[in-house]
């Protein structure tokens, strides 16, 4: 078959370099916000931070005067390709960056530290160090030895035994914080004990429960350890309450400091409220101003001439200048919607849930998705969803992720439709409330909420425990 050309018209969607960049601005909470203009200044040789104070009704001079246009001087017969006056703001690993507070040393750090005091030869100090290497967030071991065998054999050339590991790691586990390097949370646990002096019945107690008759602790068999050990229900309380002052993660104990450590929360928006009055804002501190830099309206000024037009040895350097200032310009413009888009968003979320922002109580939160606010504002799913991705607002009763105001909804016996926070509630507070050596399985707790009017099912029931991190009702049991 011949080939042959043919033409159609077909409709295309595009999104607009602005867009783009408000697309990303407004996903940014307000610390990576802060970030991302300082790096625009830094990469934008126009833009400068405007530390000026402009008093109400003064003149804006982020745009060019209006007697110079930029598209004058740059005449009809000027070859340069369109795609080379673009400016591209971004790049494919312009991603969010969470700002993290890091100092101090680590807990690999202080454990090599400690390994220098001990005599150890260069070789123990190498398999020392790997062991170390191997410790997790937690300060559990979690590797195999033959592993760590194999490992040093590959990477180091060293031909270490299983028992010479085993000796090491003894070192190791002398260590602090007590209970690191252990294998298990038994192991964890019988470590810290060692480290204390086993001065009294009770810790010499619970050092044999630990070692002997763990299993059973652990899946809380309460009654069948008192007859074991022949002991009163005192006397055993007494040893559970010194076992819980044992920690089970040794490696979060550690707090001189660490490589990925709590970053801030900052929130996003500032919400006063007075007298039932509401006043919402956006947190701006530290949110550096920005403008186009009077340097360069200037240089555009020199360059062009009265008639109004330009310099052949000018030209590239005008291109040049124009693709900044029309990269700032989006950029400040992109800003701007940002925080329309934002405020926009808050509002209508506020005006929804008004009820619940007056004084914080979870039951008076309505049932909300995404495509509420949406119909509400008028804008696009997508869009709320960036707005409320990471974002925080500071209330008179703490601050709150915006992720969690929005829940499915459940209708009772009566009709009414309420929100998932108000199951939780019931439950969290029927769970506080259970007889603690007698715990309500999810079994009793969908019955009373049944009961209630709750139309909810085992399983949902199970959901929400597991959503609120409730153990099971074996696991809550006390004596």
């Amino acid at each position: 078959m011949a080939n042959r050309l043919q033409q159609t018209i077909a409709l295309q969607t595009k999104i607009s370099p602005q867009q783009i960049q408000m697309i990303k601005l407004l996903e940014l909470p307000t610390m990576q916000l802060e970030e991302r203009i300082k790096r625009e200044i830094e990469d934008n040789i126009v833009l400068e931070e405007d530390t000026d104070t402009k008093s109400e009704g003064e003149e804006s001079n982020n745009d060019l005067p209006d007697k110079i246009s930029v598209e004058e001087y740059i005449s009809k017969e000027d070859d340069t390709p369109s795609y080379k006056s673009r400016v591209n703001n971004f790049s494919k690993d312009d991603k969010q960056r969470p700002v993290y507070i890091t100092e101090g040393r680590s807990l690999g750090e202080s454990l090599i530290e400690q390994l220098r005091f001990r005599s150890l030869s260069d070789e123990e100090m190498i398999i020392a160090a790997y062991i170390v290497g191997s410790i997790d967030d937690d300060g559990y071991l979690r590797r195999d030895l033959v592993s760590l065998s194999d490992d040093l054999a590959f990477t180091r050339g060293m031909e270490v035994s299983v028992e010479e590991i085993e000796r090491i790691l003894g070192i190791v586990q002398e260590l602090e914080p007590a209970g690191i390097g252990a294998r298990s949370l038994q192991e964890c646990l019988l470590l810290q004990l060692r480290q204390q002096h086993l001065d009294s019945p009770t810790k010499r107690l619970a050092a044999k429960i630990i070692s002997s008759h763990f299993e059973a602790f652990a899946k809380k068999h309460y009654e069948k350890l008192m007859a074991r050990l022949a002991i009163g229900e005192e006397e055993f309380r007494e040893v559970i309450e010194y076992i819980r002052t044992l920690s089970p993660k040794p490696g979060n104990l550690y707090t001189e400091g660490g490589i990925d450590t709590t970053p801030y929360i900052v929130p996003d928006f500032l919400l006063d409220t007075t007298d039932g009055d509401m006043r919402l804002t956006l947190n701006s501190a530290g949110i550096p101003e920005v403008r186009i830099s009077r340097r360069y309206r200037d240089m555009i000024r020199d360059m062009v001439a009265a008639d109004g037009t330009v310099n052949d040895k000018d030209r590239e350097a005008l291109q040049f200048v124009k693709s900044k200032i029309d990269s700032a310009k989006w950029f400040i413009s992109a800003i701007k919607q940002r925080h329309d888009t934002l405020m926009r968003t808050m509002q209508t979320i506020l005006d929804f849930q008004r009820e619940y922002f007056i004084d914080g109580d979870k039951s008076k939160l309505r049932p909300m998705i995404l495509k509420d606010i949406a119909d509400r504002t008028g804008l696009d799913v997508s869009t709320i969803s960036r707005v409320v991705n990471s974002k925080y607002i500071q209330t008179h009763f703490g601050i709150i992720l915006l992720k969690s105001l929005f829940s499915e909804g459940m209708q009772t016996s009566s009709g009414e439709e309420v929100s998932s926070h108000e199951i939780k509630k019931i439950l969290q507070d029927c769970i506080d409330s259970e007889d603690k050596r007698h715990p309500l399985t999810d079994e009793h707790l969908m019955d009373i909420l049944n009961q209630k009017g709750y139309r909810i099912a085992r399983r949902t029931v199970a959901k929400y425990r597991e959503m609120l991190d409730i153990p099971v009702a074996r696991m809550r049991k006390q004596i």
